[in-house]
């Protein structure tokens, strides 16, 4: 599931440390970052598909955050470049990548999780 997040819905959806079945990617995009119109999609298909697990078993979730008008979330996270992609297990941060990654780099990184 796909979700735009205000900073009141991130805090409930990331920092959520009951949902502990689950992995909640947090993709940080501009509309005007061409990067990410290119890494989007594949978050978007990877995470929607229920068969696609991270390393410890758990599904996805998928929040993505427009860095211009949630400048402070993005201060908060010390996003420096877009696409910049921060994975949240147990309301924690856990790893991030930042870049357009291919398909199976993308996997790999879900494959550490």
């Amino acid at each position: 599931m796909q979700r735009q997040a205000p900073f009141p819905t991130f805090d409930k959806v990331a920092l959520n440390s009951t949902a502990s079945h689950k992995v909640v990617l947090v993709d940080f995009y501009a509309d005007w970052c061409n990067p990410c119109k290119m890494i989007s999609p594949l978050l978007e298909k990877l995470t929607s598909d229920a068969t696609v697990k991270t390393g410890s078993g758990r599904s996805l979730d998928l929040v993505t955050v427009d860095s211009d008008a949630e400048f402070e979330l993005a201060a908060k996270y010390q996003v420096r470049a877009l696409p910049t992609v921060i994975a949240f297990r147990d309301g924690q941060k856990v790893d991030q990548f930042v870049g357009a990654l291919n398909e199976g780099a993308i996997r790999q990184f879900l494959a550490k999780l």
